[in-house]
């Protein structure tokens, strides 16, 4: 096989993909049904940290193993690759134990709590040669595509600011670890993931500089809100938050025309994929597009094609995420280091 990244498939032609599922939360049930619903893959066993519960999830979803502890899924071997769905303080751990395992591994975001854990992650998967690719499903849309397409081509001139809003008022539920700063809760790890990711998807690189202000409540964040600066006199805001209704929008504007979108995290329910390009002459032009954000993302992990882009957008996004956690404890500019990362592509 080879490293990571590269062309590779998971198994031999005409094989499915078998997916073992760790965690049974809100979100698991969600792409349980884009896995099983993708072709090629199928759904083999999910893990608990009980039985009971493990049992019930695999009863309500048509999966034939229910696992009880994660490490019993780790050494099934009718397991090829593992989606990970627990708390952020966990998906270091279980990526690099499940990379140990021979498992490919697609994993929710965050990625990682910090830099260095991923680092860990990505060192585990070449070591063991597997794939990974973290579960930011929005990057996969075709809209997504265009919006990169536009992007290269200079459709907005030179870009001058980007814009990026994501914030649900008190979307929890009970023991709901977003709630629980030792599992890596709070806004900034949660939605600021999306944020950050657009950020640097759209400048194509890293900023040079952030500064970040949060408001807190039991030493957890619940809206944090940053500027960062980018060379070339780019510069972006970001705005995420449990304690606003909900927003998933972002506008990137350049010299010659803005494009705006108002769902990009996920399309709103029964309408197709939008955005808008706003003109300097005041035209606007609308583009929809159609498409399961879920299913391409699970096609692409699966699939041959290389997955550097991805890989390195994700450990660009924690590093950015790092650093607005340091200014906004440190209340001051955090300047960033631009390198080279030798360990994606």
């Amino acid at each position: 096989m080879s490293r990571q990244g590269e062309s590779e498939t998971m198994t031999g032609p005409g094989q499915n993909i078998r997916f073992g599922v760790i965690g049974t939360g809100r979100i698991t049930r969600r792409l349980v049904a884009d896995l099983q619903s993708t072709t090629g893959v199928e759904v083999t066993a999910i893990a608990s940290r009980t039985s009971e519960r493990a049992r019930w999830y695999a009863d309500q979803y048509g999966i034939a193993a229910a696992v009880e502890g994660y490490s019993n899924l780790m050494s099934r071997n009718d397991v090829d690759a593992v989606y990970i769905s627990l708390p952020p303080s966990m998906h270091s751990e279980w990526s690099v134990a499940a990379a140990a395992a021979g498992k490919h591994v697609l994993c929710e975001k965050p990625l990682a709590t910090s830099a260095r854990e991923v680092e860990r992650i990505i060192a585990a998967c070449h070591g063991n040669d597997v794939r990974w690719l973290d579960a930011t499903a929005w990057l996969h849309h075709d809209r997504t595509a265009a919006f990169a397409q536009w992007l290269e081509q200079g459709r907005f001139g030179k870009l001058g600011h980007i814009s990026a809003a994501v914030s649900f008022y008190q979307p929890f539920q009970s023991g709901d670890h977003r709630l629980d700063a030792s599992l890596g809760g709070g806004c900034l790890l949660d939605l600021g993931w999306y944020t950050c990711s657009l950020v640097r998807f759209a400048a194509g690189r890293m900023p040079i500089a952030v500064f970040a202000d949060e408001v807190e409540c039991d030493g957890v964040a619940q809206r944090v809100t940053a500027v960062m600066w980018f060379d070339d006199d780019l510069t972006a805001t970001i705005s995420c938050g449990y304690d606003t209704a909900t927003r998933k929008w972002f506008e990137v504007a350049g010299s010659a025309a803005s494009l705006v979108c108002d769902d990009f995290t996920r399309p709103w329910p029964d309408r197709a994929a939008r955005c808008w390009i706003h003109e300097a002459s005041g035209k606007v032009e609308s583009s929809s597009f159609e498409g399961n954000q879920e299913r391409s993302m699970v096609a692409r992990f699966v699939g041959g094609d290389p997955l550097c882009p991805w890989q390195s957008l994700a450990v660009d996004t924690q590093r950015i995420l790092d650093a607005l956690r340091q200014s906004a404890k440190t209340r001051s500019r955090v300047d960033i280091t631009i390198d080279k990362n030798p360990s994606v592509g």
